[in-house]
């Protein structure tokens, strides 16, 4: 088995992890200080919104010997906008220019025919007016909402509405981290934009998912049980599943990476990004908050419980009464064998863990699977042959 593979066994298994939720105010403090700066973002630069939403022209123009700047300066010269020009196989050209009326357009068009030195009716010319654009603008953002409410909904009814305000609050966390790139990177806003904002969304809503089932079993009866507490239970529910979501992540990004960085970077395919970089960047960002925002939430809200607050003191009791004794908490005797102690006397550490559904590897004592005494390996009971 592959060293990753082991790991991921073990961690399944509860013999190894990492504090994810006692660490929790650690990544909310780092959510918190990316989520500024995106705001901050925002607000200073803005987004740079494509003429589906702003309203504007995109002029495809033949074969011609006149460079990207040059078409550039013409369009902007004759428009009073600011253009943005792509470099078309069997070098065309592809001149988009925001927020033009209809006059405007027909303006652009005539003087970039004239600088090209082709017929007017060569340039094809697609104008989207600020009124269509603001509608489809309006339509995304409601789409979005209802998306949410829906999102919420199901949770509340599937899990518990304290899962269900840590899934909203990860979407939203998702959402403002990538929006807020685009406004720092100054990438345009187009329809693709957003088709790959909801499948970031959709996509970091499953990894959450996926945790919150573990976690909805592993936490079932917990108050009949007093070894571990609910954010113990939280914790442990996400370590078992922290490999299946870094492969899942890992294998998601490297197909968008490409498309980001050798199609939109190197091959100059421009329109790429659109998509792709809101996909790397909530993809990103969504496993982060599936880790490090929804689940560590969802033990802060449920922890203010009163049950989960008398289990938390129960708990601890016990372990104090248990150190006092010199044996540990969370952890079977040495000599318990079979979940009873040296006197014969069931013990409840196994019987509260299952409850929990979060039962460790047992230890076994000598003689039952290890060496006996004369150093060879021990027998089940029963006859020999």
């Amino acid at each position: 088995m592959s060293k990753l593979g082991n790991l991921g066994a073990r961690l399944y298994r509860g013999e190894v992890g990492y504090d994810f939720v006692g660490k929790r105010m650690i990544w909310y403090g780092i959510s918190i200080l990316i989520t500024i700066t995106a705001i901050v973002g925002l607000s200073v630069r803005g987004l740079n919104m494509g003429i589906e939403f702003s309203g504007g022209a995109v002029f495809n123009t033949p074969p011609t010997s006149v460079s990207a700047d040059q078409a550039k300066e013409t369009a902007e010269g004759s428009s009073g906008h600011t253009a943005i020009v792509q470099k078309l196989g069997d070098k065309r050209l592809r001149i988009q220019v925001s927020e033009l009326t209809p006059e405007q357009s027909r303006t652009a068009q005539e003087s970039l025919a004239k600088k090209l030195d082709v017929p007017l009716d060569k340039i094809n010319t697609d104008i989207v007016g600020p009124s269509w654009g603001e509608q489809i603008a309006n339509k995304a953002w409601q789409g979005l909402a209802i998306f949410m409410i829906l999102v919420v909904i199901y949770l509340a009814i599937a899990f518990e509405w304290r899962m269900a305000l840590a899934a909203l609050v990860a979407l939203i966390h998702d959402l403002t981290i990538t929006v807020g790139v685009y406004a720092l990177v100054g990438f345009e806003v187009t329809p693709g934009t957003v088709i790959g904002l909801l499948t970031i969304l959709g996509y970091s809503l499953y990894d959450t998912v996926v945790v919150f089932d573990g976690l909805k079993e592993g936490a079932k009866d917990i108050t009949k049980q007093t070894r571990w507490t609910y954010s113990e239970i939280a914790n442990r529910s996400l370590n078992s599943t922290l490999v299946r979501s870094i492969n899942t992540t890992v294998v998601a990004l490297l197909p968008v990476a490409g498309l980001l960085f050798i199609g939109g970077g190197f091959l100059g395919a421009g329109m790429l990004n659109d998509i792709s970089l809101a996909l790397f960047v909530g993809l990103a960002a969504g496993a982060y908050s599936s880790i490090f925002i929804a689940t560590p939430l969802v033990a802060d809200l449920k922890e203010r419980d009163p049950q989960m607050k008398a289990l938390a003191k129960r708990v601890r009791a016990k372990r104090a009464a248990a150190a006092a004794k010199g044996e540990s908490g969370t952890e079977q005797p040495q000599d318990a064998v079979d979940g009873r102690d040296a006197q014969g006397v069931e013990g409840d550490d196994e019987d509260d863990a299952a409850a929990a559904g979060v039962v460790g590897p047992r230890r076994q004592s000598a003689g039952r699977g290890g060496r006996d005494g004369r150093g060879g390996r021990g027998r089940p009971s029963g006859k020999r042959r």
